[in-house]
């Protein structure tokens, strides 16, 4: 018998090991370009939105002021994540290594989280096995090395989760309660798809009060209370100082266009839940599974047990709260999978200790899932090794040349115009304006700040060609490539030359959407 503890022992560290030695390989190459190869390679983030949402972060240490009018500024709707990058670069500087750090920095406390948040509910076989699929899954090595804002709102839910099953344990669960309410206005003010968590959370508050209803109420009514109060002083705040229109203008830029179908939420529904194949082609069919045959093994003692643990709820609730939200946007993209992986994999494993913790066929079912298992886990493990152990730095080195060829050709301002503008600055500290997004016009927005550089991915947007040509005339003079998505690998630096005596065109002119005799441009206006 003590034989087999000392073994039982010993295969526990080396297992722990084997996780320690995954999670290392996140911290690896923190200036990387997102991998290439990989299946998620046209997700957007990995050239604007680590420069986007840290903007106010960045431009608060490099030039001293936070907000830039008439630009896209998202901390007035997001500022916990700037925030937290803020109080990192008073240590580190600004730089893409160290917000990547926070990134992984929050991943790391995730999976010790996660292993709390199951532990607490069962065998520890089974939190390590689900922290044994987080840490070696490709997907999550992708976008948990981003410093992008899922990290951080997973944090956030783990603990509000890790709180909220706890609570008949606390001797004052209405003032935990209170703190739930608290760390779910911080979810909403990391992003606020939050509040398509509120269900989940909720859930996971509900369940293990069920017997004590009175009780149960009353902490969910303190936990919206005190969300409710402490976003509401947010926006009380954003209104004092006249940071609403940044505001709702966060919220006017996510709208997407709708099938025209009357039944276009069952198309954009079908597009988003497939979407979920993006965090692992046979592991999420294989959670799929195990929630079908424990519905349909609902008399049996195992399935029982399962339905009652508030965790395998929530996490349903997660993933379903997460499915409405991209059926409703109508624009899943696979970065926003990244938080409903996790409970993804929380199914997974408290399934399949369900399972192997019964008897005859439905134990045997277990050790077949199990196989299953590890088949995913092995094929997800090596991706994540190849991609550690091959970084590339396509995107270091094109912002680091183009910042280059600026320093080295002045041209006016020292002022760059991109959709990538924040991207580069967070890489170079060189000073940017976004040309897409912004609550100023971009003409406007031209007149007032007169940049003297613009850089495009591949082509040439007609609409942005248009409101450049209203003042400028442009000049091509370098590419730099970068990445491996077909529509963005090569990063295109334009000069812009003031017109003549500075003139003005008319913004609505159709011919200003062409390339004009006066510009010096080989690339293609799609």
């Amino acid at each position: 018998m003590e034989g087999k503890k000392g073994w039982q022992r010993w295969g526990y560290v080396a297992w722990l090991l084997v996780i320690v030695g995954m999670a290392a390989l996140h911290c690896w190459h923190l200036g990387a370009d997102f991998p290439n190869g990989s299946l998620w390679g046209g997700d957007w983030a990995k050239y604007t939105d680590e420069g986007w949402y840290g903007n106010a972060a960045v431009r608060a240490h490099l030039f001293g002021n936070w907000y830039l009018p008439g630009d896209f500024n998202p901390a007035p709707a997001v500022p916990a994540w700037p925030f937290a990058e803020w109080l990192l670069f008073f240590f580190t500087g600004v730089s893409i290594e160290a917000a990547r750090g926070l990134a992984v920095a929050c991943f790391l406390a995730n999976l010790g989280l996660s292993y709390l948040l199951l532990r607490g509910r069962g065998a520890r076989w089974v939190a390590l096995a689900a922290v044994t699929l987080l840490v070696a899954n490709p997907f999550l090595y992708c976008f948990s090395r981003l410093a992008i804002l899922e990290p951080m709102q997973t944090l956030l839910l783990l603990a509000v989760l890790n709180l909220a099953v706890w609570l008949p344990r606390f001797r004052r669960p209405a003032l935990v309660a209170a703190g739930i309410g608290l760390l779910f206005a911080l979810m909403m003010m990391t992003k606020t798809t939050a509040v398509f968590l509120a269900p989940a959370v909720g859930w996971a508050m509900l369940l293990p009060l069920w017997k004590r209803r009175r009780e149960a109420l009353r902490c969910v009514a303190v936990t919206a209370a005190s969300a409710v109060a402490i976003y509401g002083a947010w926006l009380a705040t954003l209104a004092s100082r006249g940071l609403l229109g940044d505001y709702r203008y966060f919220f006017f830029i996510n709208k997407y266009e709708k099938p025209p179908e009357f039944y276009w939420p069952l198309i954009s529904f079908k597009w988003s839940s497939h979407g979920l194949l993006w965090i692992d082609c046979l592991l999420v069919p294989l959670a799929g599974a195990l929630v079908l045959i424990a519905a349909l093994a609902w008399r049996r003692d195992w399935s029982r047990k399962l339905w009652r643990d508030p965790v395998f709820g929530a996490s349903l609730w997660v993933v379903a709260g997460y499915i409405l939200f991209m059926t409703l946007q109508n624009h899943p993209q696979p970065r926003y999978f990244a938080l409903p992986a996790f409970f993804v994999f929380f199914v997974i494993a408290l399934g399949l200790g369900a399972l192997l913790e019964s008897g005859g066929c439905w134990r045997r079912l277990g050790w077949a899932v199990g196989a299953v298992a590890l088949v995913g886990l092995g094929i997800g493990g090596a991706k994540t090794i190849h991609y550690a152990t091959h970084p590339e730095y396509t995107m270091a080195n094109a912002a680091a040349q183009l910042t280059q060829y600026i320093d080295a050709h002045p041209n006016g301002r020292r002022l760059l115009v991109s959709i990538s503008g924040d991207e580069i600055t967070l890489m170079t500290h060189l000073p940017s304006l976004c040309d897409d997004f912004g609550t100023q016009e971009l003409v406007s927005k031209l007149g007032a700040y007169q940049p003297g550089w613009y850089a495009a991915w591949n082509d040439l947007d007609p609409g942005t060609l248009e409101d450049l040509h209203a003042l400028y005339s442009l000049e091509q003079v370098a590419s730099f490539p970068a990445f491996d998505d077909p529509e963005r690998n090569v990063l295109v630096l334009y000069k812009l030359h003031p017109l003549p005596g500075g003139q003005e065109r008319s913004p609505g002119d159709e011919n200003l959407r062409d390339v004009l005799p006066d510009d010096k441009i080989d690339t293609s206006v799609e």
